[in-house]
């Protein structure tokens, strides 16, 4: 037999069956079979593991890259090169903060052309859904976008207006008339306020758990009457947990996600003044954050995307009410998720679930988000028990501002492999594209 070209050993291999003891062969660009461990095999290079973790690389559909247009808050090289660092091998692009926004098929021509040579994982895109561009979401779709993202309620960009819930219904007819999938930013803008001064008290004030609850509402209805497939995009507020595991036992195609800040952090920890906490929908309570982990242990929530919002930190002045409202937390999700799933009890088999299975498999991301036969060869070497240090300045995120900054997060990323090969700065990524 031809020798393979990388073999990969590890007693804690995390495959879609469980973790056990592994060694996976690799020949090309593609995982060709899993034996036991200590299997005798030719292979050009053989790396044992040992004791260290081998998980899949993880697949983060929920990523805001701002290139072209705002590539001072991030860009493909930098993001991707932190995505690699955190051992996500795949990221989905979000159209807007980037200009133009990726709302026609002009603009998502721009947004390649800004990312060709740069990328150093694997990189797809999702289309923008905004009032008047309805013409425009089935060619994007032929295109290969993995769906559209709409707001409800003020994005924050006002090239990127949000949709009304007339607008909303249009759209998602269009878009259930070719399959596709709408995934949604859900805050009842009724029931958002400007916050009442600067602190962080005020600002979750203003943007509470009820606003996203009927937003969900409104989504999940107009979902079972146009029979489109929806996401719900970062959950923050246990509110909507009950809307939608009735909405799934009824029958209607809606998934969700919730993301790192919202099952680490917690409103109580927020230090004043200290707006690299501030996203939209908000962090909120430690004891809404518990339900929020009930809620993905059941299966409620399918997944767990970064929703990495960069931006400079001249953004992120000292007020809550006037201050860019995004986390910056791409290359360090993996290690803040494990920090606190091993706390809670939850294996390194879960976590590879919610951030690298589910997340593929919403997105229609063919050969991502498992060690299995014919799956691209993307693997993560991955230390469960190192002390990870955060330092802001020393991330591959281009602005030095995180909320983890300072905390010793669980679990480091030794190496990442995309399709076989080490990301070892080369940008070697390829774009990803979905059903067309």
């Amino acid at each position: 037999m031809t020798p393979f070209d990388l073999v990969v050993r590890s007693r804690r291999t995390v495959t879609p069956e469980g973790e056990r003891p592994a060694a996976v062969a690799v020949r090309g660009e593609k995982i060709a079979a899993l034996y036991d461990h200590a299997a005798p095999l030719a292979a050009t290079e053989d790396i044992d593991l040992r004791d260290l973790a081998l998980l899949p690389g993880l697949v983060d559909t929920h990523v805001h890259v701002n290139e072209p247009g705002r590539a001072h808050w991030e860009g493909f090289a930098s993001a991707t090169r932190a995505a690699a660092a955190g051992g996500v091998t795949t990221i989905v692009d979000m159209p807007l903060n980037s200009i133009p926004p990726t709302v026609s098929t002009e603009a998502l021509d721009a947004k390649l052309r800004a990312a060709e040579g740069k990328c150093h994982v694997d990189v797809g895109f999702w289309g923008g859904a905004v009032p008047g561009n309805v013409k425009d979401l089935a060619p994007l779709h032929e295109r290969g976008v993995h769906g559209f993202k709409c707001f409800m309620s003020p994005s924050g960009v006002e090239e990127f207006p949000p949709l009304s819930v007339a607008e909303l219904r249009v759209a998602l007819e269009e878009v259930a008339g070719f399959g596709g999938l709408m995934v949604v930013h859900a805050e009842d803008p009724a029931l958002l306020a400007e916050p009442g001064g600067p602190g962080y008290r005020e600002f979750l004030d203003s943007r509470p758990g009820a606003a996203e609850r009927s937003a969900v509402e409104t989504v999940v209805r107009l979902a079972e009457e146009t029979g489109c497939r929806v996401h719900i995009l970062h959950v923050s507020g246990a509110e909507c947990l009950d809307v939608l595991e009735a909405a799934r036992a009824g029958g209607v195609a809606v998934t969700a996600e919730t993301c790192p800040h919202y099952l680490t952090l917690a409103a109580e920890q927020v230090p004043e003044g200290e707006t690299a906490y501030k996203c939209c929908p908000p962090i909120r309570s430690a004891a809404n954050r518990d339900l929020l982990w009930d809620g993905l242990a059941r299966g409620v929530l399918s997944c767990v995307v970064s929703d990495h919002s960069p931006s400079t930190a001249e953004l992120k002045v000292p007020d809550f009410a006037a201050a860019w409202g995004g986390i910056a937390s791409l290359q360090l999700g993996l290690s803040a998720v494990w920090t606190e799933a091993a706390r809670r009890g939850h294996g390194l088999a879960d976590v590879v679930r919610w951030m690298s299975a589910n997340p593929a498999s919403i997105a229609n991301i063919s050969g991502k988000g498992g060690i299995k036969v014919g799956n691209d060869a993307d693997l993560v070497a991955f230390d469960p028990a190192a002390d990870n240090l955060i330092d802001a300045a020393r991330l591959h995120h281009r602005n030095p501002v995180t909320p983890y900054h300072g905390r010793t997060l669980k679990g480091a990323v030794l190496t990442t492999w995309l399709r076989g090969r080490p990301v070892d700065g080369g940008p070697h990524g390829r774009f990803q594209w979905g059903a067309r």
